[in-house]
């Protein structure tokens, strides 16, 4: 999946947080709610104007973050 289809960030929104397009729902608050054990229709009934793509946009965001950054190395 192709995140940046449907994630956006603005500082002139959220403060420049990633958010879902056209929305001010940022992918943090997603991904807590995933955490969370919410299910991604739960997560729909919530905010009615996402979809299914737009909350594995968020899990795909959240990977490329994590992909791109330096592991530590134990001393």
């Amino acid at each position: 999946m192709n995140y940046q289809d449907r994630i956006t960030a603005n500082p002139k929104v959220m403060l420049g947080k990633p958010v879902i397009k056209g929305t001010r729902i940022t992918v943090e608050l997603i991904l807590r709610k995933i955490a969370g054990g919410y299910s991604f229709d739960e997560i729909i009934e919530m905010y009615a104007h996402i979809t299914k793509e737009d909350i594995m946009a968020c899990v795909s965001y959240a990977l490329s973050v994590i992909e791109s950054e330096d592991t530590l190395q134990s001393a």
